[in-house]
């Protein structure tokens, strides 16, 4: 019976220590690592067992990729297929994927903790706040992969939700005209440079000044674009969820200081 098996597996934002426990396992078994070298930390290399072989995706194509996904299916291996963050998203996975179903190879998808979740918790920032925005666009834009026009950024601004721009931070300048057509000009503003890595660098600033403050910092490349006024931690109302006039189906609302979930004791005098 065969054990081989492709795993595409989220190594997480950089930090070898954000890797999942399950990630880490399955690293540890692995006959053939394939990784993503231009992005994947080489820390998480050293959880790879002693005879696996290594193979950096950076300097390979798909076909090349493929090749290496088959005959180790061939040769009953297990493969550990390692993309930043959550290959999920603008993880690249779907073609791989698909080829491994066209020659019935057995592959199951790892997530990770994705550079974007990194980010927000950098900058100490919950991104859906009450009254303020409750959705989270995760977008890009075009550039050799193209963007639909649907999703082109001038519309997305209109919707003014928490917005979150991968793979475009050379394109700085272009991205802040687009955008103010639907956000003003101070909508908060915050670039994270290689999140979870030890040279991580964060810029803040406001729709009219955080194009400027990016290239006087010389960021072009590995970071991401957050917009959006819950930036601002104002203007929210606290979450009902704890609130203790509201009931739900773990604990009933109270009007009263006793502290919910805590039980009265009646203590008896003894005379």
């Amino acid at each position: 019976m065969k054990k081989a098996k492709v795993y595409f597996i989220g190594a997480g934002p950089g930090d070898p220590e954000l890797l999942t426990i399950k990630a880490k396992k399955i690293i540890e078994k692995s006959d053939i690592i394939i990784y993503a070298g231009s992005l994947v930390n080489k820390k998480v290399l050293n959880f790879v067992k002693s005879g696996a072989k290594i193979y950096n995706s950076a300097r390979m194509n798909l076909e090349q990729i493929t090749k290496i996904i088959k005959d180790a299916y061939v040769a009953n291996k297990t493969v550990a297929r390692l993309h930043t963050g959550d290959p999920s998203i603008y993880g690249a996975i779907q073609e791989q994927m698909d080829f491994c179903q066209k020659y019935g190879i057995g592959y199951e998808v790892i997530p990770g903790v994705s550079s974007f979740c990194a980010a927000a918790a950098s900058l100490k920032q919950e991104l859906t706040l009450p009254d303020v925005s409750q959705t989270v666009i995760l977008t890009r834009i075009s550039g050799r992969t193209k963007v639909p026009k649907k999703e082109d950024l001038e519309r997305l601004a209109k919707i003014r939700a928490t917005l979150i721009i991968f793979l475009s931070i050379d394109r700085i300048e272009e991205i802040v005209n687009k955008l103010l057509s639907g956000y003003s000009k101070n909508t908060p503003a915050a670039i994270i440079y290689r999140t979870s890595w030890p040279d991580e660098k964060i810029i803040s600033g406001t729709l009219s000044d955080i194009a400027s403050k990016v290239k006087k910092a010389g960021i072009k490349k590995q970071a991401l674009i957050f917009v959006g006024e819950v930036l601002s931690k104002e203007g929210f109302k606290k979450s009902v969820l704890y609130d203790k006039t509201f009931s739900h189906s773990f604990r009933k609302a109270t009007n009263h200081l006793r502290t919910p979930g805590v039980r009265k004791v009646k203590i008896r005098r003894i005379r």
